[in-house]
């Protein structure tokens, strides 16, 4: 079928649904529902068999539902309605949810069901949520839907209950840190982590805060700063403690609209001082919250605090996770990160993980970071020289296996990162945007090297000025990745766990470890890594350093949020379905456990 997909933005769910439908045989394009932009003639310009609304903040026009079959996909179970379904959710703790595709009609999020699917909802911010649990669910509807409606049999269920809720306003996320326990302050920052985050008042100004990560040592003056670490702020609750990461000013009258920044760097000179305290590497069983809402060890106590990079071992093999806000990695995000996997390369293991127990991966250089600089083309030239050292280090260990895991999506120099690695492994869910071209870039991250060794130089090429989004799956019978996990979000880690340490022992990884030194000498005598990174950072700082370049309004419009005119033509263009010609296999055969194709997860993933 040519299915066209209506959406507000080109968001993650929405870009998982194009990647799967493609795998699937349908042809896709994408139309989004901007202010101005006519919708009933787009729809009727595509003439699709099916229109599938992913995420849309307006309302489907009559003249176009009635006219086509529309699906709308809401984040909530049946019967449930309104614009905030997940944020009320999660501020009200809720641990079941579920996602609902149901037919557009008049009234909002009231048409008849077409499929329907229930998940958990973990102890995670709602942005990781969404892009989790709810979006494994809501694929699982989708197929669902199109199936049926591809059968031409099927009737839709009329909803016969339903309670609409409103839009959840600022007043009912307010925190009141003098009697607010720090389980409530931590539920209502994590409802708003992303957006639109909590308005409050701190230091003499409001700001919006952006997530939150339970503390469980310090404690202080409910509302008092506590300390720093990485970038975050510790405040106190009326029984304990939380860590803000990010901050964002609130608008002013007429002005910009702010960036969301890393907390510290938010509030600059009005910070008071106070105690950096740097977390522990080396993590015990139950020492960190890494953004996921658990510890890194086992069983279900609270951790005791929270860090974004971490490191353990099991057996032979060595856990670095890592976690950043948004999947952005800053100047000083990189190279801290670098030191940690210098400090974990020098540890007796044969097997390296490196990844994030869930959620993003990476999205390479932070750009809400350069956009807030004195100096944006400085700090954009910091920043990819200091990813660049974190994967020429991947690159170059030659004394073990080094695995990336990927528990959610990567895109730009952050999908690289993966890509340095010996082995890419990848939960089912996450989707990959190997690419640069949207924001003005060339790239970097030695993906001129990376990219090609893994797909082709024609496949590489074609990846880079197509744009488009990768399925786990796609990415698989590409070469870019080498295994697919298929479970939930909340199993990814302990799959991953399980099958490195498998890895470690087996008998074939030591002489794969001798074999890809002996290749990267082998490839090092062809053409130098460094030659790589040269001519990648000269057409890097061109970009940079020229403030005519698209990259900086392309930079500023993507942070600050600054609507689209029009439907960028690379979506809008119908993108055939993958079946239509074979994906090559690029990779070599099995030769162990880490190199087999698919992993599927425990029963009940």
């Amino acid at each position: 079928m040519h299915i066209l997909l209506v959406a507000s933005a080109f968001n993650s769910l929405t870009q998982r649904v194009h990647a799967e439908l493609r795998d699937r045989g349908h042809s896709v394009a994408v139309e989004l529902a901007l202010p101005g932009n006519d919708l009933a003639e787009a729809v009727g310009r595509h003439r699709p068999d099916l229109v599938l609304a992913t995420m849309l903040k307006t309302a489907i026009p009559e003249e176009v539902f009635s006219a086509h079959v529309c699906l709308v996909v809401h984040p909530g179970p049946v019967g449930d309605r309104g614009p905030s379904s997940l944020d009320w959710a999660l501020t009200e703790g809720t641990t079941r949810w579920g996602v609902t595709v149901l037919q557009a009609a008049a009234e909002l999020d009231a048409g008849d069901v077409w499929a329907t699917a229930e998940c958990p909802l973990a102890p995670v911010g709602k942005s990781d949520a969404y892009r989790g649990e709810i979006a494994d669910a809501a694929l699982e509807a989708v197929l669902t839907a199109v199936d049926r409606f591809a059968s031409g049999t099927y009737t839709p269920q009329p909803q016969h209950t339903g309670r609409a809720r409103p839009y959840l306003r600022q007043e009912h996320r307010r925190i009141d840190w003098h009697s607010d326990t720090t389980d409530r302050v931590v539920r209502l920052l994590r409802a708003a982590d992303s957006r639109p985050g909590v308005l409050d008042e701190l230091l003499g100004a409001d700001w919006y805060l952006h997530g939150g990560h339970p503390e469980g040592r310090l404690r202080g003056r409910p509302g008092e700063l506590l300390a720093t670490r990485a970038g975050a702020i510790c405040r106190a609750t009326a029984d304990g403690a939380v860590w803000i990461p990010e901050l964002r000013a609130r608008r002013a009258p007429g002005g910009p609209a702010p960036v969301k920044l890393p907390a510290t760097v938010a509030l600059g000179d009005r910070l008071p001082p106070l105690p950096e305290l740097p977390a522990p590497l080396f993590a015990t069983a139950d020492d960190h919250d890494h953004g996921d809402g658990h510890g890194c060890g086992v069983g279900g106590s609270a951790p005791a605090t929270w860090s974004d990079i971490a490191y353990r071992e099991e057996g032979a093999a060595g856990f670095l996770s890592f976690s950043f806000p948004g999947g952005a990695m800053s100047t000083e995000q990189c190279r801290r990160l670098l030191a940690a996997y210098r400090t974990a390369c020098s540890r007796p293991t044969s097997v390296l993980v490196l990844g994030g127990a869930r959620d993003f991966f990476s999205n390479g250089i932070h750009l809400g970071v350069i956009e807030a600089a004195a100096d944006p083309a400085e700090e954009s030239w910091a920043n990819i020289n200091a990813m660049d050292d974190l994967v020429e280090a991947v690159l170059t260990t030659s004394d073990r296996l080094v695995v990336a895991a990927v528990a959610g999506n990567a895109a730009a120099g952050g999908a690289m990162l993966a890509l340095a690695a010996d082995e890419v492994w990848c939960r089912s869910g996450a989707v990959l945007n190997p690419h640069y071209r949207l924001m003005g870039l060339y790239g970097s991250e030695y993906w001129t090297y990376t990219l090609p060794r893994r797909a082709g130089t024609g496949v590489a090429d074609r990846l880079m000025a197509e744009a488009l989004p990768l399925s786990a799956e796609g990415a698989r019978r590409l070469g870019l990745v080498d295994r697919t996990i298929a479970c939930a979000p909340q199993e990814f880690a302990g799959e991953t766990a399980r099958l490195a340490v498998r890895l470690a022992y087996w008998p074939a990884t030591q002489a794969r470890i001798a074999g890809k030194k002996a290749r990267r000498g082998v490839d090092e005598a062809v053409r130098p890594l460094a030659a790589y990174r040269e001519a990648e950072l000269a057409r890097m700082r061109e970009a940079f350093f020229d403030p005519e370049a698209p990259y900086h309004a392309l930079r500023r419009a993507f942070v600050r949020k600054e609507p689209l005119r029009q439907t960028p033509p690379h979506l809008a263009r119908t993108t055939p379905g993958r079946r239509a010609a074979t994906l090559p296999v690029r990779r070599p055969g099995v030769t162990g456990p880490a190199e087999q194709r698919r992993a599927p997860g425990p029963a009940g993933c």
